[in-house]
């Protein structure tokens, strides 16, 4: 027995090393897992870009919509503010405040003055030009001077 009491000592005694084990990166394994997270990312992406755009586009049309309506309320106002406008500039209106408000008479047919439009004349053209009387002039000239002296 004591021969089996040393070889169990000896047994327990004995230097066993424990050494970490290391283990060796599979690379096609590696490889496989970098795929499956680059294809899990890349749907991640195109599902956040889908719905940023629905989003948006729900956004734009709420826009839209609400622009439509601020444009009509704004062009009921201008039709409210075309017609105060047309009221105002009315004839009659204006002849009610002159005559009431005022205290203005509509004339006789012996004091109504009728002023007849005149066009203005034309603007000369830039040859022609007007000297003092007494100055020299040259021979282009003359011939503009003559012609306006020959206007009635």
């Amino acid at each position: 027995m004591s021969s089996r009491s040393r070889d169990f000592e000896r047994d327990i005694k004995k230097d066993i090393r424990n050494n970490p084990i290391v283990r060796e990166v599979d690379q096609a394994r590696q490889r496989e897992l970098w795929r499956s997270v680059g294809i899990g990312v890349f749907l991640v992406v195109v599902l956040l870009f889908s719905a940023w755009q629905h989003f948006e586009l729900l956004r734009h049309g709420y826009r839209i919509e609400q622009m439509q309506q601020e444009r009509a309320r704004e062009l009921e106002i201008n039709r409210h503010l075309r017609l105060e406008i047309e009221t105002l500039r009315s004839p009659a209106r204006i002849e009610q405040i002159a005559t009431e408000d005022l205290n203005l008479v509509a004339p006789s047919s012996d004091e109504v003055f009728i002023l007849e439009r005149v066009a203005p004349a034309p603007e000369p053209g830039p040859g022609v030009m007007a000297a003092r009387r007494g100055e020299r002039r040259e021979e282009g000239e003359a011939d503009a001077r003559t012609a306006l002296d020959a206007r009635p």
